[in-house]
Parts: structure tokens; sequence; C-alpha cells
């Protein structure tokens, strides 16, 4: 559909439909990916363990950006709905973030000698600049895809594409990290805490997200003519904010970012605390954790191939709510058997395979997971233009990329409580760690993510988009269309060999 309602030509649905538009949409993941993976698994143990922050402290601090960063996402969205340029609504943003996100992510890493307050406000202050440049390439991006099709299954599969790529850059930037950059030496005989290479990190994936950005910008360029462009709108701020309330109160938006919010917010704990129990309960090395890289990969490719089939099979709602259960069963297994002495002890040859194929399950399940609320959310924004008579991509988007930031910020500062409550030491060792603290971490981190996944799972039961309901707005959708051009049609016909009243 175009902005005016009608059929894009064929050249324009035939470029939109090609490979090349699934690669370059998904490849701007890498970039979020590759962030994502920076504040997921490494920043809370950075500036806890390394830097010397209480767990408590750099949780708050990354919980401050989050909520910046939670009134910069709508202003972004908003803005790229309604930006009129010769490159379009979205492309703007995405050329003007790539340098800044770069060197604004480098920074994070190498912070200044400053006093534990100073500490603090720079890690919030840096926080925000990564957060708000990445924003301002993610949202824009992302929304194209409520551009490219309207077809219900081929949204799920671009979104596969785009959730690929995204794990890829986790897991190719973590490999590269844990194998060549964390290494341990004579004083830090675990690579994950030796200072020295952190330096180094930030200018790798500083590099990599600046050109990820540039290429996937480049690569959707020539697109730009296809892309809805909307009629010029002036409004008011008190018009604007309106506007933006009546988007995102949505019925189905909000069910599904409350589930997602649930569901991203033990993600997030998970990935933020996986790391101590890597660290400090399983005793792996950094060589050991690049390992589980290559099981990361594996479980999105698995993801990829497998959430449009299911979602075909079973529709979205009805997967989403499965794999849920799915969550609540697995989410703790090895640290319960372990706790309970069934499981392998740390040095069997046993534990690294098993710990793969848990890993290996459980990130498959993620994947589609957060493939199937992506692509929920792109059905929202026509049923949100039946309500509104607007198009709110970016609006929409932003929210979504808020949820899935809660993976590291909401992660953080969960993660960051949990850790103050069992009064996790910093600059721990972990060969004079009392064991006692990371079993005490374990009773209180798996009720945690059980009761998030339980809500999450109750909420997605509420959601009411489906296939059929999803093609009737978009017939709704085109019979406005229609009917807006017909006055023009049928005055034309009626007057049609008339002379002209308005004529001398």
């Amino acid at each position: 559909m175009s902005a005016a309602g009608t059929t894009f030509p064929d050249t324009a649905a035939k470029e939109l439909g090609s490979f090349r538009t699934k690669f370059f949409y998904g490849f701007g993941s890498i970039a979020f990916g590759a962030k994502n993976a920076g504040f997921n698994s490494l920043m809370m143990l950075y500036y806890n363990q390394i830097i010397g922050l209480s767990a408590a402290a750099v949780g708050l601090a990354i919980f401050i950006a989050l909520i910046v960063d939670a009134i910069a996402d709508p202003v972004v969205g908003h803005l790229s709905d309604n930006l009129h340029s010769r490159w379009g609504r979205r492309h703007p943003f995405m050329y003007f973030s790539a340098l800044p996100v770069g060197v604004s992510f480098f920074f994070l890493w190498v912070p200044p000698e400053l006093s534990a307050n100073g500490m603090f406000v720079y890690l919030i202050v840096m926080s925000i600049i990564v957060r708000i440049f990445i924003t301002m390439f993610e949202i824009p991006n992302s929304a194209m895809i409520a551009e490219i099709t309207t077809d219900y299954d081929q949204r799920t599969l671009l979104l596969s594409f785009r959730y690929f790529f995204g794990v890829l850059g986790g897991v190719v930037l973590g490999f590269v990290t844990y194998r060549y950059i964390l290494l341990p030496d004579a004083i830090h005989p675990v690579g994950q805490l030796n200072p020295a290479g952190y330096s180094l990190y930030g200018i790798v994936a500083g590099v990599l997200l600046t050109s990820v950005i540039l290429i996937t910008a480049l690569g959707l360029h020539r697109y730009i003519p296809y892309f809805r462009q909307p009629a010029t709108q002036r409004a008011t701020l008190r018009e604007t904010l309106g506007q933006i309330t009546i988007s995102l109160s949505n019925p189905s938006f909000v069910v599904l970012m409350s589930a997602a919010l649930c569901g991203t917010l033990a993600i997030g704990i998970s990935g933020t605390l996986g790391i101590y129990f890597n660290t400090y309960f399983w005793g792996l090395s950094a060589k050991d954790l690049s390992i589980f890289q290559g099981a990361a990969l594996v479980s999105a490719v698995i993801g990829v191939l497998a959430a449009t089939p299911l979602s075909k099979r079973f529709g979205k709602r009805q997967l989403g709510i499965a794999l849920f259960i799915a969550f609540i069963f697995t989410s703790a297994v090895p640290i319960t058997l372990r706790l309970i002495h069934f499981f392998p002890e740390n040095g069997s040859p046993w534990l690294i395979p098993i710990l793969l194929v848990d890993r290996l399950v459980a990130d498959a399940m993620g994947i589609i997971v957060l493939i199937m609320f992506g692509s929920m959310l792109t059905d929202v924004v026509e049923d949100n233009e039946i309500k509104t008579k607007r198009r709110s991509e970016g609006l929409l988007f932003a929210a979504s990329a808020f949820v899935t930031k809660v993976i590291s910020g909401g992660g953080h500062f969960v993660g960051g409580l949990l850790l103050a409550m069992v009064a996790f030491p910093t600059k721990a060792d972990p060969a004079t760690l009392d064991p006692q603290i990371m079993h005490n971490l374990a009773y209180v981190y798996m009720p945690t993510i059980i009761l998030l996944f339980t809500a999450g799972m109750v909420l997605m039961s509420r959601y009411r988009i489906t296939r059929e309901s999803h093609m009737e707005n978009l017939r709704k959708l085109e019979e406005a269309a229609v009917l807006s051009r017909a006055p023009v049609t049928v005055e034309a016909e009626l007057t049609e060999g008339l002379p002209d009243p308005k004529a001398p």
C-alpha cells in the first residue's frame, strides 16, 4: 500500500519483497545486538567487579538512563513519523546517529579516574548518550517494516531476519571479546575480570556499531521513494502529545507491551546475572564463554527457521503463550539441579555440554518470542490506524525499542538489587568467594524470573489481534482509501463534456 492507499507499482513491490531488502533491514540489528551484548553481559560486571561501584549503584545508574531513554524513544518515533525530507522520514536519523553511537560507546568503557560519586554520574551520562543515539538509529530503522509489507506472515519473516542479525552481532562480538580481548594474565587468571582488555573492547565495538549503521542506511537508501510519505500536518505541542497518548492507549498495544515488559525483564535479569553465575557458580573461564557464543548462533538459526512456520501453524498469540509456559519450566532447571546436588560438578567433562544444550534451547525459544512480539506489534499499526486515522509506525516501534532496552536497563536495575540483597562483594575472587553467597543469589533469582514469565503469559493471553482480524483491518483501510477518492471520481464523471462554469 502506498501513502494514498493505492497498490504499489509492480517494480516497487518486487524491490521491497526482494532478499536484498530483507538482508539490509535485518543487517541493522547487528548494531543493536552488539550494543546489547555489552550492556547485558559485561556492564554490571565491569563497573561492579573491576571499577568497584556497588551493584545497587550500577543498577540505579542504568535505570536512570533508562527513564531518560523512555522519554526520548516516543519523541524520536513521533519525529520520524512526521519528518519530510528528500531522504524520507527515517534515513536522516539513521545517518546522523552513526558516528556518535560508536564514539560514545567507546567512552563508556574507558572511564577517567573519578570518585565513587563521580563514577556514578559518569555512568549515567554516558549510558544516556549511548542510548539516545542508538535510539535515533534503531527506531526509524525498525519502523520500516510496516512500510515494506502489510502481509501477516511476511512481517514475521522480516523480523526473523532482524533478530537473526541481532543475535549474530552479539555472538560475533562476544566470541571475539572472550576469545581474543578479555585475556587472563598472571594477576588476573579469569579473563573477564582483567581490566586491561576493556579499552580494546570499546574500540572494536564502537567501530562495529558505526560501520553497521552506515552500511544499513546506504543499503536501504534506494528504497526511500517506495516508503510512505504522509501529508504534512502542523500540530501544536498539545495536539502532538494528545496524538501520542491516543496511539499508545490502543488496547492491543497496551496488553502486548505489558506482556513484553514482563518477558524481556526476565530475560534481562538472566543476562545481567548470567555472567555472575557463569563466573562464580559454574566456574567458567573467558575461553569457556567463547564456546557458548556458537550455541547462541545455532539458537538464532533455529529460532529464525522455526518462527514463521510455527506462527502459521499455531498463530502468534498462542505460540507466545506456549513459549512463556516453557520458559517457566526451563529457565531455572540447571541451577535447581545443582542446588539439590543432581548436576555435574565444576570441572566435570559433562558440565559444559549440558549447559550448552540448555543455553541452546532457552535462546532459541527467546528468539522466537522476540520475533512474535515484533510481528504482533507490527499488526497493531493497522489496528491503530483504523482508530486514529494516522500511521504511527515510528511511535509504536519506539515503545517496542523501549521494551527491548528493558533487557539491559531493567535487568541491570533488578539484577543489582538482587546482588545487593545477598551482599555480593565487589572485586570478588572466584577461588575464595563463599559458595553460600551464590546459593543465596539463586534463591532470590529463580522466583523472580518465574513470577515474571507467569505474568507475561497471563497478559499475552489477552492480546486480541488475529490473522482474521488483521485481514479485516486491511480490508477496512483499503475501503476507506477507495471512498476517500470516490467524490473526485464521481464529480469528474458527472461533469465530463460540460462547459466549465468558471470559464469567461
